[in-house]
């Protein structure tokens, strides 16, 4: 249907009441619910629990749509919409990322779970019309909410699909990626957030988007200087989540309350994950929940969803392309049809067991769903490694002595797309990195022409050996797929599959950074973000090494210290040196799986 047919379909077939529901300690959240107007059937909740506003606000005014996607809607649920604590008209104080509270000693001690769990009692009481079951989804920060509502959760609660959810901010997902901070997207994200409040308010009407006064982020970010200088520019202080970012630059208390992981246990619900391979935001969130419901969930029955997607691109369009890259299939209508509808129709309603696998992933290369019974999938742990001359083979280098290096200069950083944009580009997760692949500070290691398909799933994990002229250093490992120069419309694209960075001071420790000793051998092992991709025959594999990345990640100065807060002096040129010897083999370890029809 039309978005204007869609409009009329829901005030046709629901309709809408807003409530102030109580928690345990008194607080009460303002909630949106549509139901049904067929009052001859009971249906089931569907909840959303978001910190965007469950506009638009008054009983007469209707959402354009509700659900998921339409199949929702025709088919019949209670949508409840709710403005999570200390959001637009809900009371109480808002926390960034709720930490979740193991133990709660009486009515004061407070959680998302247990606001979840307030909300659907409240609802089973005082809704008509349902048949005494419930659902929550959310995609990104709600997907959040969805994943904290899931633990210790109300017994009505059947099924839970945290999609692109955030679970640990420090370790992977929105805000640093190996101590490393996301500058484009977090300024971009928190200049417009706002400033906390102290009661309940509308929404501002005339509140606007963020005006960096150019369309160059490389650039605005470049005379932005130091990171402090955002308070004193910009944000006047008043954005206290962007200042809490830059006052926690390492894995502190701070950050750790805030991780989900821990809390996943014996999780009731059945669980749908769903992330995107080309997520920039949030790709670690996804695989991080699947693994930790593997590990401390065992009974639980979840699946994990990996589509070649944007940051919440399965709800949206068709999920065929992104930027030059086509996948030839309608991979999002095929989860919306297939994977996400079933799912929820099957433990909220009873309908048809969809028997989905433990893990339905997009393979992007040969461009096809695969089925998994875990994940990573089972294969053979291989490894590539580097060599002179901008070699990559499978084969370990031999020679005494071989290596590397590269001047990095925080005056000319290595930006991450080819062209010139304002933000964190979407597509940059799969742009063409010719312009990469010839910048002297830039490592590149290519293989040759592959003689047979080679599958990769799972984690990557580089392991360099290196020495720096400087006391602190960044560096980015990027695995890419390079198209045969006769490639249709994309001779000799150099595609980026992942990309991931690495703050060299926390290479023993997130907790407690160290700074290098210039001149002096170190090592970096990390695992990056996993994939499933098919190198096709007639394709190279290619990785490069580089110190900046920018600006989606802040400026490395390359001397030790805060670095929200270096002065202009303390950004140096240094030296970077990459060994690949038989001594010092440095590459990235893969998983190679096989084939199947």
């Amino acid at each position: 249907m039309t978005p204007a047919a869609l409009g009329e379909y829901v005030k046709a077939n629901y309709t809408k009441y807003e409530h102030r529901i109580p928690m345990r300690d008194g607080k009460r959240l303002f909630t949106s619910v549509y139901v049904p107007k067929d009052s001859l059937k009971t249906y089931p909740f569907l909840i959303s629990r978001t910190p965007y506003s469950v506009a638009p606000y008054g009983v007469d005014k209707y959402r354009p749509s509700l659900g998921p996607n339409e199949l929702f809607l025709k088919s019949g649920y209670i949508f409840v919409y709710q403005d999570v604590r200390g959001r637009y008209l809900s009371e109480g104080v808002f926390v960034e990322m709720t930490p979740h509270r193991a133990v709660k000693k009486g009515s004061q001690d407070v959680d998302e779970s247990s606001d979840t769990f307030d909300t659907i009692d409240w609802l089973l009481k005082n809704i008509k019309g349902n048949n005494g079951k419930a659902g929550i989804v959310g995609i990104s920060y709600p997907g959040f909410y969805a994943a904290a509502g899931m633990i210790e959760a109300h017994p009505a609660l059947k099924a839970a699909s945290p999609q692109a959810p955030i679970i640990d901010l420090f370790k992977g997902d929105d805000s640093y990626h190996n101590g490393a901070f996301y500058l484009a997207a977090n300024f971009g994200f928190y200049a417009f957030f706002g400033k906390k409040k102290t009661e309940p308010e509308l929404p501002d009407p005339n509140a606007r988007r963020f005006d960096f006064g150019s369309r160059d982020g490389y650039d605005f970010y470049k005379k932005l200087g130091a990171l402090s200088n955002a308070d004193e520019k910009y944000f006047k202080r008043e954005s206290s989540y962007w200042t809490e970012l830059l006052s926690h630059t390492t894995y502190d208390e701070f950050w750790k309350v805030r991780n989900l992981e821990p809390h996943v246990k014996n999780i009731g619900p059945a669980v749908l994950t769903v992330g995107g391979w080309f997520d920039a935001e949030d790709l670690q969130g996804p695989l991080r929940l699947d693994a930790a419901l593997d590990r401390q969930s065992a009974a639980t029955r979840h699946t994990l969803v990996m589509g070649p997607w944007v940051h919440g691109g399965w709800a949206r369009g068709d999920g065929d392309k992104l930027g030059s890259v086509n996948f030839n299939l309608k991979s999002s209508v095929w989860f919306r049809e297939n994977v996400e509808f079933p799912f929820f129709e099957n433990h909220l309603k009873d309908k048809a067991d969809p028997k989905l696998s433990r893990a339905i992933v997009f393979e992007t290369g040969s461009n096809r769903w695969r089925k998994f019974d875990q994940w990573p999938p089972k294969g053979t742990a291989s490894k590539l490694y580097f060599h002179a001359g901008g070699k990559l083979s499978f084969t370990a280098p031999t020679q005494a002595e071989s290596f590397d290096e590269y001047m990095a200069d925080p005056a000319r950083p290595v930006p991450f797309v080819g062209y010139t944009t304002l933000g964190m580009a979407q597509e940059y997760m799969v742009s063409d990195q010719r312009f990469a692949t010839s910048r002297p500070d830039v490592l590149t290691y290519t293989s040759d022409v592959l003689e047979k398909d080679l599958i990769v799933a799972g984690p990557l994990k580089p392991s360099l050996f290196l020495e720096s002229s400087g006391t602190d250093a960044d560096y980015i490992v990027k695995l890419v797929d390079v198209y045969p120069d006769d490639y249709p419309e994309l001779g000799g694209y150099q595609q980026l599959l992942r990309g991931e960075p690495f703050r060299a001071k926390f290479r023993d420790s997130f907790e407690t950074p160290k700074a290098l000793v210039p001149g002096k051998l170190f090592e970096i092992n990390y695992s990056m973000p996993d994939i499933c991709h098919v190198f096709r025959r007639g394709h190279r594999v290619m990785v490069q090494v580089q110190s900046s990345w920018f600006p989606l990640v802040d400026l490395n100065p390359q001397r030790f210290g805060d670095i929200p807060n270096t002065k202009a002096s303390d950004f140096v040129k240094a030296t970077q040196r990459l060994f690949h010897d038989s001594k010092r083999p440095s590459g990235i370890s893969i998983l190679k799986i096989e084939m199947v029809p």
